[in-house]
């Protein structure tokens, strides 16, 4: 067998090992039963309370939950707006950085506040340490910001009828002390170990073996990149992202980020079914998102190790498969399978040029970001995929002339209408986005850096990250302007928020209602069958919404330069 495909094999039966016993531990924690940890984190949790004042015990309504994630949010939002503003003379400025422009810092501090990470800047340029060290802080705190929101989701369906649904604060410090802080340590001293940097000085001047002068940035990188990852974030210390050497120094270190930017995305998967103690639903849904996982990684996988056909006619030997943009270091094959992971998760960090992959390959990263449920992000994937379940029960219920249940709880016209707003919403603010900035060249054709199907698939891309929070870009895009800053800016908070609103406000309204005991016209909704439904509810509604979309750019250009 091949030693490239061996190795993502490796990758994915670890991460789904590890993900099953994190998952059965994230179930104890947002359970509040008893863990291996409860001595060294208990402590820390009390304290962090008694400082603040929250009391964990007071049980909330869905509506309170959502009001103090709100308020939380725009605190953090305006202490980054004025740290990125104020740089140049903040500490921790060793190498001088200036500060962001307002349109600038407006979307760099919104995408690291909803787990996108759009990066309209280079990280180790555009930045101070202080600006960076708050990023990090924001991406604990997101990735947290999801995980709290799902527990609220968890406990709804626990209890048979409540109003008291949990305690945000609560599921949002435990999210961090118990789960993201723990790995992430243990992420950073990989990286360490193996030459990325931690450190508060400047830049390093060296001397290459041409004898030039060279400056290399540095910084407190390893504790940044692991977060990135660990909490789906993706956003880049260096320009390069995890392309970048100090980065991700070799391919210990690839494997290591590429499976902790999956694990906690599977594990809450399986914490759902050691939760609700019904893990034959975990593992069905776990099927539907690896069945539709796979059904965009292996063709990319296949269309990347193949090689570029125009570059072999050239007389170029395709034997290491497409490599350009890639890292040697990585070979086409784990590039091409980090490009599907980081785009149905959404990490968005990248390990290659995801603007110098094939046409197809390329397609495949967007219907990744436009599905935005195949695992998904931390907490965030679980609320995506609940809204097709919602819509398939719907559905299905209509078929068999039966009224639509899911856990014991009837799902009438007000669920449903919050569903579909919550499904079409994310196809509206990708296709109007890119829509409007192609009607204005000044805005859009002005910004690109490659014309015709290629170019516009770039624009596509940009709004489909911003809108899937996921933050990568095909980057052939002039994407620093007050234009493309405000305008994903506006389309990152919408589609943050309201998608996590909808579940758990439809979560909510199930929870108040009485609960049916199963019998034996209970539609079963932890089958093979209700799987298969889910999946094709999925697709149906991303077919009907993009394909039209695709057409004017990847397959588009596949035909142009491909089809001969």
């Amino acid at each position: 067998m091949n030693t490239e495909i061996l190795g993502i094999i490796v990758m994915f039966v670890i991460t789904l090992a590890i993900g099953v016993f994190l998952g059965k531990y994230i179930a104890d924690v947002y359970g509040y039963k008893k863990t291996f940890l409860d001595k060294i984190f208990q402590p820390v949790e009390n304290l962090i309370y008694k400082i603040s004042g929250i009391n964990p015990n007071k049980q909330m309504s869905w509506k309170q939950n959502m009001f103090a994630m709100l308020t939380i949010n725009l605190v953090w939002f305006i202490i980054g707006f004025f740290i990125l503003m104020n740089q140049s003379w903040l500490p921790l400025n060793p190498d001088g950085n200036p500060n962001m422009s307002p349109d600038l810092a407006f979307n760099t501090a919104i995408s690291f506040l909803v787990n996108c990470n759009l990066q309209h800047y280079s990280g180790e340029t555009g930045l101070s340490y202080l600006g960076q060290l708050y990023l990090m802080f924001l991406q604990f705190v997101s990735a947290a910001t999801g995980m709290a929101a799902m527990a609220v989701l968890f406990k709804a369906f626990k209890d048979k009828t409540t109003t008291e649904l949990g305690n945000f604060y609560d599921f949002f410090t435990k999210s961090v002390i118990r789960i993201l802080i723990p790995i992430s340590i243990v992420v950073a001293f990989i990286l360490s170990a193996n030459g990325s940097p931690m450190t508060f000085e400047g830049k390093d001047h060296i001397t290459t073996l041409e004898g030039q002068k060279a400056d290399v940035s540095r910084g407190p990188a390893a504790a940044f990149i692991a977060i990135k990852h660990v909490g789906t974030n993706g956003g880049g210390f260096f320009g390069t992202n995890s392309a970048h050497p100090l980065e991700n120094p070799n391919y210990l270190t690839n494997m290591t980020e590429m499976i902790v930017q999956m694990v906690i995305p599977f594990a809450l998967v399986f914490a759902l079914g050691f939760y609700l103690k019904k893990k034959k639903l975990s593992w069905t849904i776990f099927t539907v998102m690896t069945i539709g996982f796979l059904a965009l990684a292996i063709p990319n996988i296949i269309n990347e190790t193949n090689g570029n056909p125009l570059i072999t006619q050239m007389g170029t030997d395709p034997h290491l498969g497409a490599m350009e943009g890639k890292e040697i270091r990585f070979g086409s094959a784990a590039s091409a399978y980090w490009s599907i992971a980081t785009t149905v998760i959404s990490t968005g960090s990248v390990n290659a040029m995801h603007d110098s992959t094939m046409p197809l390959s390329g397609m495949n990263e967007l219907l990744a970001m436009m599905i935005n449920c195949f695992y998904g992000g931390c907490g965030v994937g679980i609320l995506n995929y609940f809204i097709f379940i919602i819509l398939a029960v719907f559905i299905s219920g209509l078929m068999v002339g039966r009224t639509p249940e899911f856990l014991g709880k009837k799902i009438e016209a007000k669920e449903m209408k919050i569903a579909m707003i919550v499904a079409l919403f994310h196809p509206f603010l990708i296709l109007v986005g890119t829509a409007l900035t192609a009607y204005l060249p000044e805005f859009g054709a002005k910004t690109l850096n490659n014309p015709g199907f290629h170019g516009f698939s770039e624009m596509l891309y940009e709004f489909t990250s911003s809108s899937a929070n996921n933050g990568s870009g095909f980057e052939g895009l002039g994407d620093n302007t007050p234009w493309w800053n405000i305008s994903t800016g506006i389309v990152l908070l919408l589609s943050r928020f309201i998608p996590i609103i909808g579940p758990v406000a439809i979560a909510g309204l199930l929870a108040q209602k009485k609960y049916i005991p199963e019998s034996a016209g209970t539609l079963k909704t932890d089958t093979a069958t209700f799987g298969f439904m889910t999946l094709a509810v999925i697709l149906l509604i991303a077919a009907l919404s993009f394909f039209p979309v695709l057409t004017l750019g990847p397959i588009a250009e596949q035909l142009q330069y491909f089809s001969k």
